[in-house]
């Protein structure tokens, strides 16, 4: 199923740059370039409408980050949300951090379906009263009003990024997390608002020697002494926050040999990383580049243990997708509740998922014509030269402004998100 925007493409604002579930799966949210926050809640099964368990109906919408202008570097910074991250549930209200590039805010969204009356400095309207009317002392009473939502912002940390922010990862203790850009990884209390710790520093003293930037980062999810970030390089470098207090130097350092006769002008553009993911289990990592999904094993640094072709039909393209940009494309990926198949998106509207007990992997089309309610998705297959069988479509006809970057995967059930540019599809296991 899904939630279609009416005007597909028609306003930038409403292109969908985040989505993650809360760590139930009872809540969704997106955050989109308009720097907007949209949470989706799973409807409760009732005994009439078994089968209708699992419909995600609009929560929340508030606006999280407006546009800025920045007035010593003279430069605007821009609302749209790049990451939301979501606190574990402590009480009835639910938390999360939203950033952009720049900023990052601690919001708190919560409901309200009682209200205060009888008070006895202000009237009914909220307007205070001539003490001198005031005769009598009244006790105030809750009564019951209609489900008011509400977001607040409880946090706002900023001012510590003078790049721009790529991540921010929660740690397992829930007292800190972390945000990264460009150079650096900072280190939060979620108390503390005006300051940070700064617990990863790439940047040279000569900016001109400049050779890698950082472009994803995690905490592990059962170690709060742990992280990992991924280079431009494509490495990733595993830190232990107890070894000093500047991670300068790794623990660990992952790295596949580049193979000599895949060399080409592209190498280094597509062996960047564009997201790192720790699996539920915290065994192993997971690394998008530009054609590939990895899996790694935390205990063998040398090489993935798996490797999986995204879209393996796009060497021979790399030349028009460099020169329209596409090359540069940040894919992210997500583990099942299970760590037992991956997800990823490519263009096309098409994502990609792959079983690593079964090896078997399937390419899925999330679009308009295949979305009705409990239809079933067929899987796509594309063709690179040669016949064309009737199924198939041609490398040559895949739309590349229809991309798939940002998906998430429920915690425990086999729900998915899929954020085609303004449309977000949810799809789940026809055994439901």
């Amino acid at each position: 199923m899904n939630y279609p925007d009416e005007n597909t493409y028609g306003n930038k604002a409403d292109i969908i740059s985040t989505v993650e579930f809360n760590h139930t799966g009872e809540l969704l949210a997106t955050g989109d370039k308009g720097g907007r926050v949209v949470i989706f809640q799973r409807e409760q099964e009732s005994k009439n409408q078994i089968h209708r368990r699992g419909e995600y109906n609009v929560y929340s919408t508030f606006q999280s980050h407006e546009p800025e202008f920045d007035y010593l570097k003279s430069l605007e910074i821009e609302e749209k949300i790049n990451k939301i991250r979501w606190l574990p549930q402590q009480n009835a209200a639910y938390f999360l951090l939203s950033t952009n590039d720049k900023t990052v805010k601690l919001w708190k969204v919560s409901e309200r379906d009682k209200r205060p009356e009888g008070y006895n400095l202000k009237d009914e309207e909220g307007r205070l009263r001539d003490p001198a009317t005031i005769t009598t002392l009244r006790v105030p009473v809750l009564r019951p009003m209609d489900l008011m939502v509400e977001a607040t912002p409880r946090r706002v940390f900023a001012n510590a990024h003078t790049y721009h922010i790529n991540s921010i990862s929660v740690n397992s203790d829930y007292e800190t997390y972390m945000s990264a850009d460009d150079l650096r990884i900072n280190l939060w209390n979620f108390e503390i608002t005006n300051q940070s710790f700064n617990i990863v520093d790439i940047k040279p003293a000569n900016m001109e020697e400049l050779t890698e930037v950082i472009t994803a980062a995690e905490f592990h999810p059962h170690h709060c002494n742990t992280f990992v970030y991924s280079s431009s390089k494509g490495t990733i470098r595993l830190c232990d926050m107890r070894a000093s207090a500047l991670c300068d130097r790794h623990t660990k350092f992952f790295e596949e040999p580049e193979d000599p006769s895949n060399r080409s002008f592209f190498s280094e553009i597509i062996s960047s990383i564009s997201d790192v993911k720790f699996s539920h289990s915290g065994r192993y990592i997971m690394t998008r580049d530009y054609l590939t999904v990895k899996v790694w094993d935390l205990n063998m640094e040398n090489r993935p243990i798996e490797t999986y072709q995204v879209h393996d039909y796009l060497r021979s393209k790399l030349c028009s997708l460099y020169e329209n940009d596409c090359i540069f494309d940040k894919f992210e990926c997500v583990w099942n509740g299970s760590d037992s198949v991956i997800m990823t998106g490519s263009y096309n509207n098409f994502f990609r998922m792959f079983d690593r007990n079964t090896k078997r992997d399937v390419t899925l089309e999330a679009s308009r014509e295949n979305s009705k309610p409990r239809a079933i998705l067929k899987p796509r297959k594309v063709c690179v030269g040669g016949k064309r069988r009737k199924d198939e479509i041609s490398v040559d006809s895949l739309d590349f402004s229809k991309k798939i970057l940002h998906t998430a995967w429920h915690p425990s059930e086999n729900i998915i998100a899929v954020a085609a540019t303004n449309n977000l599809y949810i799809f789940q296991d026809k055994v439901n």
